[in-house]
């Protein structure tokens, strides 16, 4: 996948567990909660560090800081503390078994979610959600899914994915190939092998034979689609095409659609910001600047407000 390394968020060097948990534990306890110091701490730690100051918490207090966290906080600021708190694979099955409760589903967060990663992340996925939910992730996602949009999805959740090895330009070529015989070159669509390709081939496989399409077809694989493809199945095989060519402009315009239209998508604000700070959203920032002529941090203070703002504002770090 084309991820670049770049967080906001890297923890801090001289890290002591029982001080941080001592310091959140005076943020919460008494009369008013500091939520100026448990921003403070819990934006600056790395995911590996919070969980260390959850076991201290434990061990220190007998109490379970999530839970007190909760009981002290309230609103989107609330929940971008949890999801701080959670190790990023089961926030994450949290935020896919919601998508899926109650009526209907909703595909974006599976499309973000699941099209998004590589092999070994889904595999962290699909390991966390059966422990927590204790049913498999792909019957789940069966019973909410329809179609090729399902088959797409079915696929990789079951790490049909191979791992990233070399590439091998031949069989770039020959798949390729497959592909505009599969779309372009007919009348009407063979979307399986689309899904095929897409959900089996390496990131670094998948740029080569996107880069002969490009050569085959003269437009490139992302134009196909949109042109042979409709509905839920046009999204997955979207995502996938950007993340393998810029997974950071990628999740910039999923931040973007968040933020527009009538009311803000808090949890997809918030689930991407928390997720990708420790991965690449200083280049989520910079492709976001570059599409848009605006920094992301003005955008997000536009849209929320408080102690929420404050919490994601730090996680994005300076301008």
């Amino acid at each position: 996948m084309a991820t670049v390394h770049e967080p906001t968020v890297v923890g801090v060097a001289h890290f002591n567990a029982a001080e941080d948990a001592a310091a959140l534990r005076g943020a919460m306890k008494g009369f008013g909660t500091d939520e100026d110091a448990i921003i403070e701490i819990l934006t600056s730690r790395s995911n590996a560090q919070r969980q260390a100051i959850s076991q201290a918490f434990t061990h220190e207090y007998g109490r379970d800081i999530i839970e007190d966290l909760k009981s002290e906080l309230g609103g989107h600021f609330e929940d971008v503390i949890v999801a701080l708190m959670l190790p990023p694979a089961e926030y994450l099955c949290k935020e896919l078994h919601h998508c899926m409760e109650g009526m209907g589903t909703d595909e974006k967060v599976l499309v973000e979610i699941l099209c998004t990663r590589t092999k070994k992340e889904i595999s962290e996925i699909v390991e966390a959600y059966e422990r927590l939910y204790n049913r498999p992730l792909a019957e789940h996602m069966c019973s909410e899914t329809s179609g090729d949009f399902r088959r797409l999805l079915t696929l990789i959740v079951t790490g049909a994915r191979d791992e990233e090895a070399g590439v091998d330009q031949a069989r770039a070529a020959e798949a390729a190939q497959q592909l505009y015989d599969a779309g372009e070159a007919k009348w009407g669509t063979d979307e399986e092998i689309f899904n095929k390709i897409l959900a089996h081939e390496s990131f670094a496989q998948l740029r080569a034979i996107f880069e002969e399409y490009k050569n085959i077809a003269g437009r490139t694989i992302e134009q196909a689609i949109k042109a042979e493809i409709s509905g839920e199945l046009s999204e997955a095989l979207s995502a996938i095409v950007e993340c393998v060519e810029n997974a950071a402009a990628w999740f910039a315009k999923r931040l973007r659609s968040s933020m527009q239209g009538g009311g803000t998508e808090d949890k997809a604000l918030i689930r991407i910001i928390v997720n990708r700070s420790e991965i690449d959203l200083a280049a989520i920032k910079r492709e976001y600047e570059s599409l848009y002529d605006k920094t992301l941090q003005s955008d997000v203070a536009g849209e929320t407000s408080g102690d929420y703002r404050k919490a994601l504002i730090a996680l994005l770090g300076p301008a």
